[in-house]
């Protein structure tokens, strides 16, 4: 992911030592804006230093003169000053700091973090700040992109995670970034010290969810038309008292999605290439085996009437003609009419 690579990089930089005039950090997804504001008010400056040259506001109080002012001033007794604004997108005056950004101070540093909003890429704010300084726009994580993002993050952290744990912490905890880390960090300080092959047992004990009745146990189950198993799983998900059928019919249509491109792989004459798998269907090659069924299971027909069959029940659960049935009855509903196909 490309804001991945960009706020490691940046991140490398500003513990060395190496500071922008002026950040602005931005995006619908929360978890690399932050993590990157984080890193420049943990090493801007020495704690010493922090009572006279460090200002962390919000955006719902202040306007743009405040900050500009704070932005001018010059550093006490340090090499440097920082101005902090949070919550950036509250500040009616925002795109105002335009005029800072033109010629900022290289002895301030101003981040302006602004959660789960973006500047207007045409207006003056964005276009100087890219100028002078850093931009970083965190866009959402792509439903398909979540394990990929998991694997990698606990490679980073020097942590061996198995497919399935994959599978269940993404099933916990979506696309959410900053969820997966807050589970992550919790699950940690519950293993025993040195542990470094993460299970699925570490993440049912610790995240909170069954592997026994998961989205993926479902998916798996389909994937293999083992009936009773899907049907039981089925049941039990559509009992839970947090239920939401759209989140769960998407994880089933990206499960289906993959399984039609893996019948045009097959259709090539490429089935058995797994750098094309790999390319083509993004899971770990753990579950190739999966697909191999499913794609004999539900041939290029078959997967499609499943994808027409998902798009339907995305729409009842969506509030739209579900009659008399409950979210929990439509998934078992839905789930017997795959499996018959």
């Amino acid at each position: 992911m490309e804001t991945d690579r960009q706020v490691r990089n940046l991140i490398e930089d500003i513990r060395s030592g190496v500071f922008k005039p002026v950040y602005l950090l931005m995006g619908e997804e929360p978890y690399y804006p932050e993590l990157v504001c984080q890193a420049i008010i943990d090493n801007c400056l020495q704690d010493w230093e922090k009572d006279f040259n460090e200002t962390i506001c919000y955006g719902a109080d202040v306007d743009a003169d405040t900050v500009i002012t704070a932005a001018r001033r010059f550093p006490m007794m340090a090499d440097r000053q920082l101005v902090v604004v949070k919550e950036a997108q509250a500040m009616k005056t925002l795109e105002d700091l335009a005029l800072y950004c033109q010629k900022p101070l290289d002895s301030t540093v101003l981040v302006l973090l602004m959660h789960g909003a973006r500047a207007d890429k045409r207006k003056a704010l964005y276009k100087e700040v890219l100028k002078q300084g850093v931009v970083v726009d965190s866009l959402p994580l792509k439903d398909y992109e979540a394990e990929r993002w998991v694997s990698s993050y606990y490679g980073d952290r020097g942590l061996n995670i198995d497919p399935e744990a994959v599978r269940l912490l993404v099933e916990a905890a979506g696309t959410d970034l900053g969820k997966i880390a807050v589970e992550t960090e919790k699950m940690l300080k519950n293993l025993p010290e040195g542990v470094r092959d993460i299970t699925p047992e570490d993440i049912e004990k610790n995240v909170g969810i069954s592997r026994q009745f998961s989205v993926f146990e479902l998916t798996k189950a389909l994937s293999y038309k083992d009936a009773p198993r899907a049907a039981k799983v089925a049941r039990y998900l559509g009992e839970a008292p947090k239920f939401f059928l759209p989140m769960t019919v998407s994880a089933l249509f990206l499960h289906f999605q993959r399984i039609l491109k893996y019948n045009a792989l097959v259709q090539a004459g490429q089935g058995g290439d797994s750098a094309m798998k790999a390319k083509v269907l993004g899971v770990n090659p753990y579950f190739y085996k999966e697909y191999d069924a499913a794609v004999r299971n539900y041939p290029l027909q078959k997967a499609m009437r499943v994808i027409s069959l998902l798009n339907e029940y995305d729409f009842k659960g969506k509030g739209g003609e579900a009659g008399e049935a409950d979210p929990g009855e439509l998934l078992v509903e839905l789930t017997t009419k795959i499996l018959n196909i």
